[in-house]
């Protein structure tokens, strides 16, 4: 099988290795892997900052760069989200009926990474090795907008060496949500406060997540109380093998 990947901004220019995980991934599963070099913002951003015509005219750039594929995967919830909440919503907004249509087809080929595992290769046990305490932080787009459940538990209760522990009050935002962050700095930093309390009480060397949007703002919370609490995305776990020994941080 064959599909596209759809790195996103944040992993692009911040977290590359969770793109190159990605890849290994699902090379190592027997997935071509291709990437579209004409991909750029799926326009997340700009809607949700009330710019609705910049945000239609970014997604149908992205509609078009991914208009060969037989399924686009994205490490990220977020922009999954987005894809597949928002894209036909904002195809009304582009005369083009050609492009219109592009974007209004694209929810239908788009995969958040474990949903692509899990549903479509039928794979729990990806073959993973990680010796260390983990703690899953469900992010809100994979949990209330994609709906992903349980996905990534059954992925990471399959890897080799790792132990999972349960975090409290898990369905509780981190307080990222992009641009509320900046917008509303001082609600954001007090529920990342009771985000960061949460993961250290359950003991975990690392705190993993569908989103690096997410891990950026937690890590930085963590970072700063200096916890020596790591934050890496469920690529980067499901990707480390015997072969490949999980790198020191």
């Amino acid at each position: 099988m064959a599909v596209a990947l759809f790195v996103t901004c944040l992993v692009d220019t911040l977290f590359p290795a969770c793109g190159q995980a990605t890849v290994r991934l699902l090379e190592r599963l027997g997935v071509e892997v291709d990437f579209p070099a004409k991909q750029t913002c799926c326009g997340q951003m700009h809607l949700n900052s009330g710019y609705a015509p910049e945000a239609a005219g970014l997604a149908a750039r992205l509609a078009a760069a991914f208009a060969d594929a037989e399924a686009v995967v994205t490490p990220s919830a977020s922009c999954a989200a987005m894809v597949r909440e928002s894209y036909p919503r904002l195809a009304e907004r582009i005369p083009d009926r050609g492009a219109a249509a592009a974007m209004a087809a694209l929810p239908a080929r788009t995969y958040e990474l474990t949903e692509f595992l899990v549903d479509v290769l039928g794979v729990e046990d990806v073959g993973a090795y990680y010796p260390h305490r983990v703690t899953y932080h469900p992010s809100c787009h994979g949990l209330r907008g994609l709906r992903v459940g349980d996905r990534p538990l059954r992925l990471l209760r399959r890897v080799r060496g790792l132990e999972l522990v349960e975090l409290g009050d898990a369905e509780q935002c981190c307080g990222f949500g992009g641009t509320f962050a900046v917008k509303n700095a001082d609600t954001s930093a007090a529920m990342l406060t009771d985000k960061a309390t949460a993961v250290l009480a359950t003991g975990a060397q690392v705190c993993t997540a569908l989103d690096s949007s997410c891990l950026m703002h937690i890590g930085g919370g963590l970072r700063r109380a200096r916890s020596g609490v790591d934050v890496v995305h469920l690529a980067e776990i499901l990707a480390a093998t015997d072969a490949h020994p999980v790198p020191s941080r």
